[in-house]
């Protein structure tokens, strides 16, 4: 008979215990199972449409907020101005630089990127303003132009005055009010000819 050694029993044990379990079989998905996941993506697709239909006409419902005219921001900037009146150059700032946008929006002429002699060359070449308002204009941006890069510190009077100019400018050149017709006026007067007729006569017996 012949021995086994310790050494030999103890490999087989190893190889023994390294031997796994077999593996379960795998799920193969039925048919069932593919329509669960079908309905499940459709169900998520419709809703996703319906929160952005949803979404689309809560935005719609949300007002616009209503568009204030150039001339409307010009004059609300002017008014701001006035608090800057004991700053020279600070208010020679807003005040021309309001001026500026103004005829841009107004006019779409691009006039903040240019300096004041390259805008007023150009400007004489169009027929946006009329040469009283041209000399104007270029008399205000000079004046302005020696406050904010000469250091000229002119006086409340002088200020006030540019202020002026400014405005007027503004409201020479904003567009004109669009007349409403008065429909209760036009109602009111056929009421008044339908008033006028002569009532029916009544039959004599």
């Amino acid at each position: 008979m012949t021995n086994v050694s310790s050494h030999t029993v103890g490999a087989a044990k190893s190889a023994t215990n390294a031997l796994r379990d077999i593996k379960p079989p795998v799920a193969i998905p039925t048919g069932w199972a593919w329509l669960c996941w079908t309905l499940g993506v459709l169900a998520v697709a419709a809703l996703a449409a319906w929160a952005w239909r949803w979404w689309q006409r809560r935005r719609a419902a949300v007002p616009a907020v209503p568009v204030i005219p150039a001339h409307i921001r010009a004059k609300q900037k002017l008014q701001q101005a006035l608090a800057l009146i004991g700053q020279p150059r600070e208010f020679c700032i807003l005040v021309s630089d309001t001026i500026r946008y103004y005829l841009e929006e107004r006019f779409t002429f691009h006039a903040p990127e240019r300096t004041t002699e390259e805008f007023l060359y150009e400007l004489q070449a169009t027929d946006l303003l009329t040469r009283d308002q041209k000399e104007s204009l270029g008399e205000f941006l000079q004046q302005c132009d020696l406050v904010k890069f000469a250091r000229y510190e002119p006086r409340e009077p002088e200020l006030y005055a540019l202020h002026a100019s400014a405005l007027r400018l503004v409201e020479e050149t904003e567009p004109a009010p669009v007349a409403v017709p008065d429909v209760g006026q036009h109602a009111s007067a056929a009421g008044g000819s339908d008033s006028t007729a002569a009532p029916p006569q009544t039959a004599l017996k």
